[in-house]
């Protein structure tokens, strides 16, 4: 099973509903990337509007957190249809308090690390994580050119879930995910995509990720 999870961070921010439900009937989860100018150099949403947006959507939400002090505001985006919360292994000073934290509001737990943050890091966490989350390209801004050299993480996070058993963690990989990349990283070892650009710039959104579903799982 794989997860397709559009951002909508390409999307229409002046007619949100309207762009979730686009891919509300297609798509696994919606992508929330919380962005605060301090982590990453860009803004999209304060806590507020990403409760709105998350109460208001069509799908659950799978939340990205690029904020700074991770630690202190992750689980306030534990809102009724959030569904898992990310934060940065770089902006958390206790990380694992800060996953067991969100476990305990009922939500899948997640860690992101950034390109140049070696996978390495999350191995000692893995108990306490539900989702690992490799960075294809560098958190802040959508339309990035995916970095495939960015795979060998990817594998040697599926090697350590295989090795222990963890069936239930999701290994998502988010950056530059279009339809000639997903292939790659669903061979590395993905089974959750965040796809933006690719998917809100189609004509047909919903149709974009039923492809990009297919060619990841294609068999020829």
């Amino acid at each position: 099973m794989i997860r397709i999870c559009p951002s909508i961070l390409n999307a229409n921010f002046e007619d949100l509903p309207g762009e979730i439900a686009r891919v509300a009937m297609s798509a696994d989860l919606l992508h929330l990337d919380v962005m605060d100018n301090v982590f990453v150099p860009n803004f999209t949403f304060d806590l507020n509007k990403s409760k709105e947006i998350i109460e208001a959507s069509a799908l659950p939400v799978d939340v990205h957190l690029m904020i700074a002090e991770a630690d202190k505001h992750a689980a306030h985006y534990a809102f009724e249809n959030t569904a898992s919360i990310t934060v940065h292994y770089e902006a958390c000073e206790d990380p694992r308090n800060t996953l067991l934290n969100i476990r305990a509001q009922g939500k899948r737990s997640g860690i992101a690390v950034k390109p140049n943050t070696p996978i390495e890091v999350v191995e000692e966490l893995l108990d306490a994580i539900d989702m690992i989350l490799v960075m294809t390209v560098e958190p802040g801004f959508g339309g990035q050119s995916f970095m495939e050299n960015m795979m060998p993480k990817v594998a040697k996070a599926r090697h350590w879930l295989q090795q222990k058993g963890l069936s239930d963690t999701w290994l998502q990989v988010d950056g530059g995910i279009a339809l000639p990349t997903i292939r790659t990283a669903y061979l590395a070892g993905a089974d959750t995509f965040v796809a933006g650009s690719a998917v809100y710039k189609h004509s047909d959104p919903a149709e974009m990720v039923e492809m990009l579903r297919r060619e990841a799982l294609r068999t020829e």
